[in-house]
């Protein structure tokens, strides 16, 4: 039994296991709070779909169950999803002003936006969801207004900390609320689930500010064009930028509609309160090269991201030429890695001196090393330790370091796993189906079922045509014509040899069969994907046209 009334409950349907599309679930009183709601983005085992989410199948058939969704900030793998899904959920939102303001902006786009009640509570705030008492702890990322949430209930109380980080000097807003996890703990804390992002990671993430002093003095060696390309909510990073380009005399431009999003929330918010507007790429193109900084979009090598159109020479305002320099002011997402090579061997190849973290201090990252892991635990002191954010490696490495902090339990999970976390000892009870779902276009389609999983099988296997026509008693009335686009070419011998075998194969099947569509169908389908198999050892997705004259 999955609804449990009188147990506090908790379930990822996204975000355990992998690090994005982030579906909190915590159920208590017969009821379910959300936190985040967030995406991941598309890779190889789903052809032609960008953007991936967490299926939220579980919640909505509990719709009437779900009080509401609080949203810890405002990256993509933390409300992206929110714009996809939230007419099937139809609950109220809860967000900070800065990230209640990226959604809007978000849900622009959306046909529902104007239905969703986003409630802004501010830094700091407590209220209350359903029957979860509820407070923000304000922390430290890479991203204005990053939250804890506090949940209390009779059970007991749970820190759920969001992405975060310890920073000591965060160019943008307050640091971490040290001395209210410090009196969360001295409360008591009955379970914390805790970033585990860099959990295999010794010492700590940095600081912030030491990334702006960095790029100060990195601007002065360069004399021509110079690109930035760094994550687009990074809004502490826009202004560092700025800072450090208007001291070597340049104006900065911003390149990509997701930093124009980003930028306009953040003025919006006072977060670039004193930074100069920035020009637009239009006006960029105007200036000498000598005299502007370029903020792009891309860093992870986004194939239609704008500075993989200009290192591929057809973005139509902004070109780099030898001698300009591009400084990659971020961190290879894992699974990444191909597609920023392929995008720094296009810049390499337009002769553009690159510049990435392992060249000069460019990034921090935004989430806990090690020794801030340990501090956290110092000063919350949870019973029950359940690590999120990560995947295996990093959770298992997170409940280990847990343990040496004297933490009762330390539960590894997956998502699905439904979490008792009181009371009595915490234990997965139960679990659920879990999956994604893949945007395409205007519909959300079910990653390795239906359309996708043949599309899938297609990138691998190729696929294959076969028409076959013949008239009402079953007598092939012209050879078969076959096509395998991907596979052989027009003109390649084994066409005709493919056709021969469906012709053999359709003759083959006694006449009362041969009048049977469905008959002709299979016997034709089996002999393209025998020869096919035979010589290219592939299994291709096979399609027969059965006309009748």
């Amino acid at each position: 039994m999955i609804d449990r009334p009188d147990e506090l409950l908790f379930l990822a349907l996204g975000g355990a296991g992998e690090i994005g599309m982030n579906l909190n679930l915590y159920g208590y009183g017969g009821q379910w709070l959300m936190l985040d709601c967030g995406i991941t983005f598309g890779d190889d085992r789903a052809p032609g779909v960008d953007v991936l989410l967490p299926d939220p199948g579980f919640i909505v058939e509990r719709r009437e169950k779900l009080a509401g969704l609080v949203v810890t900030h405002a990256h993509e793998d933390h409300l992206g999803a929110i714009p996809y899904i939230w007419d099937r959920l139809r609950c109220p939102v809860y967000a900070t002003p800065f990230a209640a303001a990226v959604l809007r902006a978000k849900l622009q786009e959306a046909s529902f936006g104007d239905d969703v009640p986003i409630t802004v509570v501010p830094m700091s705030g407590k209220f209350s969801v359903g029957p979860f008492d509820l407070e923000l702890v304000t922390l430290t990322h890479s991203i204005p207004e990053p939250n804890a949430v506090v949940l209390r209930t009779p059970v007991g109380t749970v820190l759920h900390t969001g992405d975060w980080k310890l920073d000591p000097d965060p160019v943008l807003g307050p640091t971490a609320d040290e001395e209210a996890l410090r009196r969360l703990g001295d409360e008591g804390v009955l379970a914390m689930i805790c970033d585990s992002t860099n959990a295999l990671r010794p010492g700590e993430s940095g600081s912030e500010a030491d990334v702006g002093r960095s790029l100060m003095k990195l601007f002065g060696q360069f004399q021509h064009r110079i690109a930035v390309a760094c994550f687009a909510s990074n809004v502490a990073r826009l202004r560092s930028i700025s800072d450090a380009a208007r001291a070597h005399g340049r104006d900065v431009a911003l390149v990509g509609r997701s930093l124009w999003r980003i930028e306009q929330a953040a003025r919006a918010t006072g977060y670039l309160d004193g930074v100069p507007p920035f020009l637009t790429e239009d006006e960029a193109g105007y200036l000498p090269r000598e005299k502007v900084v370029l903020i792009c979009t891309g860093s992870q090598g986004e194939p239609r991201s704008a500075l993989a159109r200009i290192a591929r020479d057809d973005h139509a305002h902004i070109v780099l030429e030898p001698g300009d320099a591009v400084i990659f002011s971020s961190r290879v997402i894992p699974g990444n890695e191909l597609a920023i090579a392929r995008l720094q061997n296009d810049l390499a190849q337009l002769g553009v001196e690159i510049v990435t973290d392992s060249d000069a201090f460019v990034h921090v990252s935004g989430h806990p090393a090690r020794d801030e892991l340990l501090r956290m635990y110092q000063l919350v002191r949870p019973k029950i330790a359940v690590p999120v954010h990560g995947e295996p490696r990093h959770l298992l490495a997170h409940a280990k370091l847990a343990e040496e902090c004297q933490v009762q339990q330390a539960l590894v999970i997956e998502n699905g796993d439904v979490v008792r976390l009181g009371p009595g000892p915490a234990a997965v009870v139960g679990d659920v189906p879990t999956g994604r779902l893949g945007v395409e276009g205007q519909r959300l389609l079910v990653i390795g079922e239906g359309a996708l999983r043949s599309r899938q099988r297609m990138v691998f296997n190729g696929a294959a045509v076969a028409t076959v026509v013949l008239d009402r008693s079953g007598e092939l009335l012209a050879t078969p014509r076959i096509s395998a686009p991907g596979l052989v070419e027009d003109g390649d011998p084994i066409v005709e040899e493919l056709a021969d075998a469906v012709e053999e194969a359709v003759r083959g099947l006694p006449p009362h069969e041969r009048r049977i569509d469905s008959n002709v169908h299979e016997a034709a389908r089996v002999a393209v994907r025998r020869v096919l198999r035979a010589t290219f050892g592939k299994k291709p997705v096979t399609e027969v046209h059965v006309v009748r004259v």
